[in-house]
């Protein structure tokens, strides 16, 4: 009987471990995989006379659309390298016959004067846009034939004043839509946030006209109209954003939480509270997009390398970003670089830690340099290049990390002899789960929270995977902060180890909320660096954690 006993207990202990492994999971850490960066087909869906290609780029949550009949096409909300939906189009022996924007898009650089310049097609927009380009404006009377398929607009404003939604009709059943392409108006479980006009709308109004347009005009379509965003989980277009990538009118109406409100005032505040902060990019991402994006010449060589020299150490001219691995990092660095490796989310982390218009520097080898230079092109940033070869060949000093192990850690931390750590994550995953009394200062806000911290005071770095932590090492040797250290692993590692963890039951709404001490193992599941995130992460995580996209 003990026995028994005894094995039940390691099972229901292996699945807490499990679960607790899923829950730190952030989109962050979920999308360090090799091919996170490069498009891939989600699904091909077909309809009487049409059938349409979802395309997704998960580093970007971004969800774009191929509609095809009879030999034509049309493409949906573009990124801005546009090559993989060409490609796609030929294989299916489709002639692509315009592009369409559901909206002005904020947090990416849009492909529509790319497909323009690559094919000469017409850009289908709202008539409310302000493009300051060429565009067939579509409003509530405008129809777009693609084959079978019609296309027809409505004015849905809610995320943007311009925001428009497309019903696709097929020829054998004109009178009832097969689907509908929102946008960033209606998502799969949420709503587009409204908060993104740099206050020239007010956010209020914008959720208010979202009501509306899903009371007056989505609300009336068929429960069976399948719909197909522009974003995923993780988009920071608006909060708790589910991993499925369509539904229909019907599911939504019985599962998503900000279409059950009841009555105006509530829906307002239901989509107003809680959203995740905007990187700084996202604003000017916007008006690259309003006067149409300079195309891109992406078979260009890559531009020779700027010449090494000590005044790139200087945080006031330069920023320097290293964009290898946190180990390599650690091993040898430019002074005053930061860590933000490629193989996480280096478009939203580059937008939201390195300034607009700042002299930017890209250090790396070669070939990381070619990938990081393109994935840029994606959020309209540029900069300068410099392998580390140069910078070791012209005798300039490098700086080294001294990463600290989970075990060692937790050994000073039971002595009374531990540094103080820095937990750099948002601070609702922060409350939901961390490895002791550690101090929360998130790292979009870091730069300017470092002012609390002592530049003479040893510092250990925390975040799920050293994904972020190793950022923060640079943003605080940048600030003057002389000994600060990164955890190595971050909490997955720390977990791994079998070391303890806190669990918070909710978010505070003033003050600390009661924790208490759980021995936590090994999860399941130990590549959560190459690893998809789970869609049961967000799911059971309690509390639910923004995405931390960027």
């Amino acid at each position: 009987m003990k026995r028994v006993f005894f094995l039940a207990f390691c099972l229901a202990l292996a699945i807490a471990q499990t679960a607790l492994g899923a829950d730190i999971k952030d989109s962050e850490s979920a999308t360090h995989g090799s091919d996170s960066s490069t498009y891939r087909i989600v699904d091909t869906y077909v309809f009487p006379g049409f059938k349409v290609i979802q395309f997704t780029l998960p580093v970007l949550s971004v969800y774009s659309y191929l509609l095809m009949s009879d030999g034509e096409a049309l493409l949906v909300d573009p990124v801005r390298d546009v090559s993989f939906y060409l490609e796609t189009a030929k294989k299916e022996g489709a002639r692509i016959k315009g592009a369409y924007l559901t909206h002005s898009h904020a947090d990416f650089v849009a492909g529509h004067t790319e497909i323009t310049k690559a094919l000469n097609l017409p850009i289908y927009q709202s008539h409310k846009s302000g493009a300051k380009y060429p565009i067939v404006a579509m409003d509530e009377k405008s129809k777009v034939k693609i084959g079978q398929a019609t296309l027809k607009f409505m004015d849905t404003p809610g995320h943007t004043p311009d925001g428009q939604c497309c019903a696709v009709y097929s020829d054998d059943d004109p009178d009832k839509p097969k689907l509908l392409f929102t946008g960033d108006v209606l998502f799969v479980g949420s709503v587009g946030r409204p908060d993104l006009m740099e206050g020239t709308v007010p956010a209020a109004w914008l959720a208010s006209a979202m009501y509306d347009s899903w009371t007056d005009k989505l609300s009336k379509l068929p429960d069976s109209v399948m719909i197909f965003p522009a974003h995923g989980a993780g988009s920071l277009c608006g909060a708790h954003l589910s991993d499925e990538p369509k539904s229909t009118i019907g599911q939504e109406k019985a599962s998503n939480p900000y279409l059950k409100a009841k009555g105006r005032g509530e829906f307002v505040a239901l989509v107003l509270q809680g959203l995740p902060e905007a990187p700084q990019y996202f604003q000017h991402n916007a008006r690259m997009n309003r006067e149409g994006p300079p195309p891109v010449d992406w078979a260009a060589p890559m531009p020779a390398e700027i010449k090494a020299s000590a005044d790139l150490t200087e945080p006031d001219k330069y920023y320097l970003v290293d964009v290898r691995d946190a180990k390599d990092y650690a091993e040898g660095h430019i002074p005053n670089s930061v860590n933000i490796a490629v193989r996480g989310r280096l478009e939203n982390w580059v937008g939201t830690m390195v300034p607009w218009g700042a002299q930017m520097v890209l250090v790396g080898d070669a070939g990381l340099l070619q990938e990081a230079r393109h994935r840029l092109h994606r959020v309209g940033y540029r900069g300068d290049l410099m392998t580390l070869d140069s910078w070791t060949q012209a005798k300039l000093p490098l700086k080294q990390g001294s990463p600290v192990s989970p075990r060692d850690l937790h050994a000073l931390m039971q002595k009374g002899q531990a540094p103080l750590v820095v937990d750099v994550r948002l601070p609702a995953e922060w409350m939901a789960l961390r490895i002791g009394t550690v101090l929360n200062l998130p790292l979009s806000h870091l730069a300017e929270l470092s002012a609390k911290l002592d530049p003479e005071q040893p510092v250990v770095l925390v975040c799920n995977s050293a994904y972020r932590s190793s950022m923060a090492t640079g943003i605080l040797e940048r600030k003057g902060i002389k000994k600060a250290r990164n955890l190595e692993g971050g909490s997955q590692a720390w977990m791994d180890a079998g070391l303890p963890v806190y669990e918070g039951e909710k978010p505070p709404e003033a003050g600390l909320v009661p924790s208490k001490a759980v021995p936590r193992g090994s999860p399941s599941d130990k590549q959560e660096s190459q690893a998809a995130e789970s869609p049961k992460a967000k799911r059971t995580l309690k509390p639910k954690v923004p995405a931390e996209g960027c």
